[in-house]
């Protein structure tokens, strides 16, 4: 009876480790991004936390979310949203409240930037990038060069698929103060976009397509997030990029309604929000951090942080998406931007 005991004792003791180590999973836009914060954070989280992330390429967004909350088929349990769609998402009832009792990491995330129902993970931003050998010393600086093709000829991409970024370029570049540009006037910037269309020649679907689109040269001047023109220059592109009225959206997380583990999902949130992992994001990407407490740990020299987009310095270059509009506005300018853009 005692060799029994101390045999199931120790057999316990063998499987905690293994029981010790839960499997969370994690949704993203993939690519270079998604590639840092696997380096940055969800590649340490086994030995630092016992958690195993796998994580997936969420390439539809907001849809792919719908599609499998409708099938009841969810295999999700945190993901990753640009800041107008988690709103929306809310609004559709496809994800659940988060529980911050078990996020106290979330404190270091402005507070405009926290909901019941998201939590904002990183800022990225869509930046004007140009070739450098065809423009020379006389590059585009703001969004008026991108539309002026007689000062600065040359072929054109932009991201085609949704209208939020899109419609806040047009009227930027059209002359509206950053602070005026909400409520989008979506007729005058469908208006612009419309004119300008015939010198268009890629729209892009994915980041991927935009990245190699830098890296086979294949247009001169092009919409593009900032992480994946980092990406294409690293390869060799000559390109380059301005922050100047860049469009700033939020990367939020979120819990899809009927995750497989949803009380891993908050503990899967809080270690992203974790100050010492957000820090090391900017080695891997500029996007980030959005806990501001990542800047107060010495972790991040000024030198690095002059080129992290959520600086002080460069967030006031950029316009902040207002993610509450498009919550309430997607659909109506989606289906104006379809129609034009077709």
């Amino acid at each position: 009876m005692e060799l029994r005991v101390i045999m199931a004792v120790s057999a316990l003791a063998l499987a905690t480790p293994a029981m010790a180590e839960e499997t969370v999973s994690y949704a993203s836009y993939g690519g270079a991004y998604q590639e840092g914060v696997r380096k940055a954070i969800l590649d340490r989280l086994p030995a630092e936390k016992g958690m195993k992330v796998v994580d997936y390429v969420l390439a539809g967004g907001i849809r792919d979310i719908r599609t499998k909350v409708k099938a009841k088929a969810v295999d999700i349990d945190v993901a990753e949203l640009y800041g107008g769609l988690c709103d929306q998402a809310a609004k559709e009832e496809l994800i659940v409240p988060l529980d911050y009792s078990k996020i106290p990491n979330a404190s270091g995330v402005p507070e405009h930037l926290r909901n019941k129902n998201w939590v904002g993970f990183t800022a990225y931003p869509t930046v004007l990038a140009y070739n450098k050998d065809v423009y020379g010393k006389n590059p585009p600086k703001n969004w008026a060069d991108f539309f002026d093709v007689e000062k600065f000829p040359g072929t054109r991409a932009i991201g085609g698929t949704y209208p939020s970024t899109n419609l806040e370029i047009a009227l930027l570049a059209d002359g509206v103060p950053k602070e005026k540009i909400y409520p989008v006037d979506i007729e005058r910037s469908i208006k612009k976009w419309t004119k300008f269309k015939p010198n268009i020649t890629v729209r892009w679907a994915t980041g991927a397509q935009a990245t190699q689109l830098a890296t086979a040269r294949e247009v001169d001047m092009l919409t593009i997030w900032a992480a994946r023109i980092d990406a294409a220059i690293k390869e060799g592109a000559p390109y380059a990029y301005t922050l100047n009225d860049a469009v700033m959206d939020v990367e939020c997380l979120v819990v899809p309604r009927n995750s497989p583990n949803p009380e891993g999902a908050m503990r899967l949130i809080n270690h992203l929000l974790d100050p010492k992992y957000q820090a090391r994001l900017p080695d891997y990407i500029p996007y980030g951090p959005m806990n501001q407490d990542a800047f107060k740990l010495g972790l991040i020299s000024p030198e690095k942080a002059a080129k992290v987009v959520t600086s002080t310095e460069n967030i006031a270059k950029q316009l902040i998406t207002d993610m509450p509009y498009w919550a309430a506005h997607i659909i109506e300018a989606q289906t104006k931007w379809d129609a034009a853009m077709q």
